[in-house]
């Protein structure tokens, strides 16, 4: 960097010409070649948004699951983004605001699989436990450490209460109208129905890490299909 010394006087005393020095420094010209650019003030991150923060949100959950929710931290999940904490913190103002990120993210993947198959519960039913016993077991364990958090801490319960409450409304819904159709069993009301499909569910994913071998293609294949048999409509000829 250049800079220009300038001094009142030379005939003073050295310690008073010391007092006197003002360093002023050169303006930068964003022209010239080879010179440093201007560093960038704090502030909104270059780059999109909602793609660094998707980003981050995996990486969280990668986390999360490897240390438990006690052992996560922004510093962790910086560490193995490759950047700043404070990148971090630009996004997930502290380690609540990271974990209700990777609540919401988990349960909106849920809806959408509830969505994506409206005609078809099998097929809903599919591909969720497609999605729980994938190579990337990242999101179930994350969710299964979150949900042992969930136990000790009211306020983090009630996050999982409402999705969960969301989730089965919306499943007894969809029930309910298939009922009206005749295309599932109307002796029991929707709203048990949805509580006992998802009880269900939730079964079958927390077993996949223990006996994977009760969910290969052909024995899935064939829970789901008892499965339909049993919200099937009653044939009281029987």
């Amino acid at each position: 960097m250049v800079f220009d010394i300038v001094t009142r006087s030379v005939k003073v005393p050295l310690m008073a010409a010391r007092n006197n020095l003002k360093l002023k420094s050169a303006p930068r010209s964003p022209n010239i070649p080879g010179e440093m650019p201007a560093k960038r003030g704090r502030g909104r991150p270059a780059g999109d948004h909602a793609a660094k923060r998707a980003e981050l949100v995996k990486v969280a959950i990668a986390v999360v699951a490897q240390e438990g929710f006690s052992g996560a931290s922004l510093r962790k999940v910086a560490q193995r983004a490759g950047c700043t904490t404070g990148a971090v913190t630009y996004y997930f103002e502290n380690k609540e605001a990271m974990v209700l990120a990777i609540v919401e993210g988990l349960w909106d993947e849920w809806d959408s699989y509830l969505a994506a198959t409206e005609d078809d519960l099998k097929s809903g039913f599919e591909r969720f436990l497609n999605w729980a016993k994938a190579d990337e077991s990242d999101p179930w364990l994350a969710g299964f450490q979150l949900i042992a958090h969930a136990r000790l801490d009211p306020a983090f319960a009630t996050i999982y209460q409402r999705r969960y409450a969301h989730y089965r409304k919306t499943l007894a819904t969809r029930l309910a109208k298939e009922q009206r159709r005749g295309k599932i069993r109307s002796d029991i009301p929707a709203d048990l129905l949805a509580d006992q499909l998802c009880a269900m569910a939730d079964g079958w994913m927390i077993m996949f890490p223990i006996e994977p071998e009760r969910f290969e293609a052909e024995r899935m294949k064939a829970l789901l299909d008892a499965m339909v048999v049993l919200v099937s409509p009653r044939d009281d000829k029987l």
